[in-house]
């Protein structure tokens, strides 16, 4: 372990007496512009020699040794305690210190295991962007003791430069060079697609036949007129059954790293393959019993054996639906009109409300096209949201119940806010049903920032400027009032 790591860990029990606090909010206004016009590509000195629970990557190698030297020891799993890490006192603030960061933020898996075949994901990048523009990190109590811990002009150039590089390489969608660094991008009009795959899959989606009492199709939860929810707490199922998580949208569910709320899908192929035979869902037997009543419709049968030639299966089924799920894009909202350059698409208020989502964190995890849909984060990572809620939930395990990690307990995939004015209630557990009381819980539980009454009005007026179009059209659903 590095003697400056050690140094650094030494003085949390003294900084922490000495009443050092973190310091927060605002970030500088245009930090992100300029970055973007200094970080077209990525490149620099090549790393050292490898350290234990450090990332070694080309990708990453222009600020691999800032991260090692000044945010490792704090979010990585790998790293050695000290010593005097067992001192009573100072033991139980080491722990829960690394605790906080390592939920915060695991460097080892957003920045190698996360990452070994694609690029560095959308939100870490936003999450390191926000700590350096805030100079939150490392924090006070870090720096208090150990001054040479603090990141200076050059490594927040750094990482700036090499954030921008990577979002330009990797994400960027359009927008006008002014905002192509904004952590929030634009929705592209449409994807690449097959026209008969995707026929073939809309009239599967709305085939109530995959339900085993022939009473519910995908739509019944996802409904297109609804901003594709069902607008309810949980969702029916057959047999008028409820399971004990909301319903989130299909729209746009195609950028989601990987589906449902806890993830256990890893892409829309598989999630379509997940409520037909849930049995408080759809509640099939088996995909047998499916095929044999789509089987005796010879006009679905003939269509679709024209595009799968082996016959009917669950995974030509699953295929077909997904091909359709992947035009469920609704681009063309005000805010994709401001991120491509038209100035007058918002309103002064909304701008401010953008300038707040990004001041109270939200753009940390509420990323990219789908502003959302990136990462898995703990809905109570600064409080506890599940002890103040009350009545426990199954489903309040979240991502754990997929990887069975108990490191992975309350974790959620975040949710996309596009449209978010069409699809309430909100959260995981569909207890919130205004914007306003969405915002607050996420200040408070997962910002860790309080957010007044104004500013979540703000918030909430920019929320509203991410409602989009379908099929040319403005989506249709009911927006809530608050």
């Amino acid at each position: 372990m590095r003697k400056g790591t050690a140094w650094m860990l030494a003085g949390w029990a003294i900084a922490a007496a000495m009443g050092f606090a973190v310091p927060t909010l605002y970030a500088v206004p245009g930090a992100h512009a300029a970055a973007a016009e200094k970080g077209a590509a990525e490149k620099g000195p090549a790393d050292k020699q490898p350290v234990k629970g450090v990332p070694q990557m080309a990708k990453f190698r222009q600020v691999s040794e800032v991260v090692r030297d000044k945010c490792m020891a704090c979010h990585s799993r790998d790293y050695d305690l000290p010593f005097y890490a067992k001192v009573p006192g100072i033991k139980q603030m080491i722990e829960k210190d690394f605790r906080d960061g390592l939920r915060a933020m695991d460097l080892n898996v957003e920045l190698v295991d996360a990452a070994k075949d694609k690029p560095v994901g959308e939100a870490t990048i936003a999450k390191m962007e926000w700590v350096v523009l805030n100079e939150t990190m490392p924090p006070a109590k870090f720096t208090a003791v150990h001054w040479g811990s603090r990141l200076n002009a050059e490594d927040r150039k750094a990482i700036l430069e090499w954030g921008a590089g990577t979002r330009a390489a990797h994400y960027a969608a359009g927008a006008a060079p002014s905002r192509a660094n904004e952590p929030l991008q634009p929705l592209p009009a449409s994807l690449p697609t097959d026209a008969r795959k995707v026929a073939l899959g809309e009239r599967l989606f709305n085939d109530k036949r995959l339900s085993s009492d022939n009473t519910l199709a995908c739509s019944g939860c996802h409904a297109e007129d609804k901003a594709g929810t069902d607008n309810r707490r949980f969702a029916e199922g057959i047999r008028k059954q409820f399971g004990d998580i909301n319903a989130p949208t299909t729209f746009n569910a195609v950028f989601n790293t990987r589906q449902f709320w806890n993830g256990r899908a890893a892409d829309l192929q598989e999630q379509a393959g997940g409520p037909p035979l849930n049995p408080i869902e759809m509640g099939s037997r088996d995909w047998n019993e499916i095929i044999a009543k789509l089987a005796e419709d010879p006009n679905l049968t003939a269509e679709y054996s024209a595009l799968y030639p082996g016959g009917w299966s669950a995974a030509g089924i699953t295929d077909a639906i997904a091909e359709y799920e992947k035009t469920l894009i609704t681009p063309n909202s005000r805010f994709d009109k401001w991120l491509k350059g038209d100035d007058k698409a918002l309103t002064q208020a909304e701008l401010d409300g953008y300038q707040r989502f990004k001041a109270y964190r939200c753009s940390s995890c509420h990323v990219g096209k789908a502003v959302g849909g990136q990462s898995f984060e703990y809905t109570d990572l600064k409080a506890d949201y599940f002890k103040d809620r009350g009545n426990p939930l199954g489903s309040d395990a979240g991502l754990k119940d997929f990887t069975k990690k108990p490191e992975d307990m309350h974790r959620f995939k975040v949710a996309n806010l596009r449209n978010i004015e069409l699809t309430a209630p909100y959260m995981h557990d569909g207890t919130v049903t205004t914007l306003d009381d969405a915002v607050r819980i996420m200040g408070a539980y997962l910002s860790g920032m309080p957010i007044p009454e104004g500013d979540r009005a703000l918030i909430v007026s920019f929320l509203r400027t991410l409602t989009g179009e379908y099929k040319g059209k403005p989506l249709t659903g009911v927006a809530v009032a608050k």
